[in-house]
């Protein structure tokens, strides 16, 4: 899961990067198996918690997961550039506060 901080009011740069290159290398990792599930999740930012949008991939099992990095810089270089709304770049829109992996307790 990863938690992203909206930088400088830039919601629609931000949900733009998002919806046209991480959902879309989701959708494509989906259907090639290389991933469980995924979703694209808003909350309101608080001071404790200071992130608008959480990111989650889910796998089926550990080799999804191992093969993860692998899977998804094929995934990569098949669909080309990175889509931008306008001239501001990540580092002007949004902040990735963190990043966890989480497992299924058995």
């Amino acid at each position: 899961m990863d938690f992203v901080q909206i930088l400088n009011d830039n919601k629609e740069e931000t949900l733009f990067y998002y919806h046209n290159n991480w959902k879309v290398l989701r959708e494509k990792a989906l259907e090639n198996n290389y991933i469980h599930a995924y979703e694209l999740l808003e909350t309101e930012a608080t001071e404790d918690a200071p992130f608008q949008l959480i990111l989650k991939t889910t796998y089926l099992n550990k080799e999804q997961f191992d093969q993860s990095e692998e899977n998804f810089q094929k995934l990569i270089d098949e669909k080309g550039e990175t889509r931008f709304l306008n001239e501001k770049r990540p580092p002007q829109f949004r902040k990735l506060l963190f990043h966890k992996n989480l497992k299924h307790l058995e």
